[in-house]
């Protein structure tokens, strides 16, 4: 199984990391070349609106929408207001994959991150999270799936193929969260 990391900018190395060692061949996503080769993609944390930039600049946004379409595609933080069908504070365009509402910095600036431990539905323990500059992420339909929650605020949710997290997991060892995306 192939699977693409965004890697446009943001946190890419640790992905591919991460995929490696669950036996996988990650490629950084780069150019629409790149993204023909996936079978999956994590679009990773970083910053959207610069994300939006360089999709724009490297021709990948209308390819990126439409194998969203069809392959499973996980976006964690940054990534998932990315693929937020609706994003404010402010206001930004979308690859618009999930029906989901993405609030920019709802946890606050980079000096307010902060660690969290979490349940997540179906994993045995609690998940190591790092929530950093994270939005909030709500449902907007009754097929969003919400598997797991910070202060009764939904972090974890998935509808379909497509996976969205308001958190890092990448940044310690546990693969869980990773091995799950593989599963879908």
């Amino acid at each position: 199984m192939v699977v693409g990391v965004l890697a446009l900018q943001g946190c890419i190395e640790p992905h591919l990391v991460m995929f490696r060692s669950l036996g996988c061949q990650p490629i950084a996503v780069r150019l629409s070349e790149d993204l023909a080769r996936c079978d999956r993609i994590v679009l990773p944390g970083g910053e959207s609106t610069t994300m939006i930039k360089l999709l724009d600049r490297a021709e990948l946004w209308e390819p990126l929408r439409d194998f969203g379409r069809s392959h499973p595609v996980w976006g964690i933080c940054a990534g998932a207001i990315l693929i937020a069908s609706e994003v404010c504070s402010p206001a930004q365009k979308s690859l618009e994959l999930i029906s989901v509402r993405a609030t920019r910095n709802y946890y606050g600036s980079q000096l307010d991150s902060f660690k969290a431990e979490i349940e997540i539905a179906g994993f045995d323990h609690k998940m190591h999270a790092d929530f950093i500059r994270a939005p909030l992420l709500q449902p907007l339909e009754e097929s969003v799936q919400v598997l797991a929650d910070y202060n009764n605020q939904p972090v974890l949710m998935r509808q379909g193929r497509v996976l969205v997290s308001a958190f890092h997991t990448e940044l310690g060892s546990d693969a869980r969260l990773h091995e799950y995306f593989l599963g879908i």
